[in-house]
């Protein structure tokens, strides 16, 4: 009897999906870029794939093996993003999780056919350092495959769940390369309780020297001699709106830099299901300012201009894969704790 695995549940209306093979993938440099944008600095508008129950701080209350009792919402949210994108004219990067791509295979097409990067989330959001070397190889491999099918595309990006690449796991870098991916986004160079590398670079660097992909980190500013968050999650919904919105300018105007943002499709459905045996903390991080989120991003898109991650990034991508890029490490000064 073939194993089920529980972290996929296709729906009865999804056919199964073509193998097509990379001889008829296009090349991402060939889709054409957007016929206008705001002015200045181009941004990255990312998007992580997954569902509410997912995220890791539900871990604890919804294991793996529970996902499928769980109503799933990613679809429709997915959707509500892509026309909001529309309606702005702009074209962003989905990082898609695997099992969600297996489980929802129509989505995956509607995100690619719309312009719009489709990059890799792992398979089922396992944080890279409880994974071996061999696991990881075996992830990435597979989420890499099923996107490709289903996109049509070349698939060249990876986000680590929980941004859980470090000094711990910098072994990552050169698999990935050695896979076929060009580029992470898995750093957050801050410090925070469940993720964070608060001395690592702002800017993109080689973590695993030469031989590994480049590492584009997510976007933090310096201001009174400390480094703060600035990429969006739940630090976009807690602050006020135009307390993010000059820490982005600062960004890009004083540093010259583009800004990394991400969200969620949770993030903008403030009537998803709320489990039960939650801690304080964690209701309150995920559930804050629900409501307005979807708002708020509506706003950030007039405010900005947006890309992909591969047009934004495309001159340290491509010095990496020259070997012109220099190369650097930070330290991971406070590990996640297992």
């Amino acid at each position: 009897m073939t194993a089920i695995d529980p972290t996929v549940q296709r729906r009865e209306d999804d056919p199964a999906p073509q193998r097509q093979g990379p001889a008829f993938m296009p090349e991402t440099a060939a889709t054409p870029a957007p016929a206008a944008v705001a002015p200045g600095v181009l941004n990255a508008f990312t998007v992580d794939v997954e569902d509410y129950y997912q995220v890791q701080a539900f871990a604890d209350v919804i294991s793996p093996e529970a996902w499928s009792r769980w109503p799933g919402r990613v679809e429709a949210a997915t959707d509500r993003f892509l026309l909001m994108l529309k309606t702005a004219g702009v074209t962003g990067t989905f990082f898609v999780l695997g099992c969600i791509a297996a489980r929802y295979p129509a989505l995956i097409r509607r995100i690619a056919e719309a312009g719009h990067e489709i990059a890799s989330h792992g398979w089922a959001h396992v944080r890279v350092w409880r994974q071996s070397p061999e696991e990881f190889r075996a992830d990435v491999r597979r989420t890499k495959g099923v996107l490709e099918d289903l996109s049509g595309t070349r698939v060249t990006g990876y986000r680590a769940a929980s941004f859980s690449i470090d000094g711990r796991s910098f072994w990552a870098y050169r698999i990935l390369r050695e896979e076929g991916h060009s580029y992470s986004s898995s750093i957050y160079p801050i410090r925070h309780d469940h993720y964070g590398m608060v001395n690592a670079p702002r800017t993109a660097f080689l973590p695993g020297g030469p031989d590994g992909v480049v590492e584009l980190p997510m976007t933090t500013v310096e201001r009174f001699g400390h480094r703060w968050p600035c990429s969006g999650g739940g630090y976009f919904r807690l602050f006020p709106y135009a307390l993010s919105r000059a820490a982005m300018r600062r960004v890009n105007r004083a540093d010259g830099m583009p800004c990394i943002f991400y969200t969620h499709p949770w993030e903008i459905d403030p009537d998803q299901p709320r489990p039960a045996g939650l801690s304080r903390k964690t209701r309150f991080r995920h559930y804050v300012n629900l409501s307005r989120t979807a708002g708020r991003i509506d706003r950030l898109l007039r405010d900005f201009g947006w890309d992909r991650m591969d047009r934004v990034f495309a001159g340290p991508i491509g010095a990496a894969a020259e070997g012109t890029l220099p190369g650097g490490t930070g330290t991971a000064t406070q590990p996640p704790s297992e």
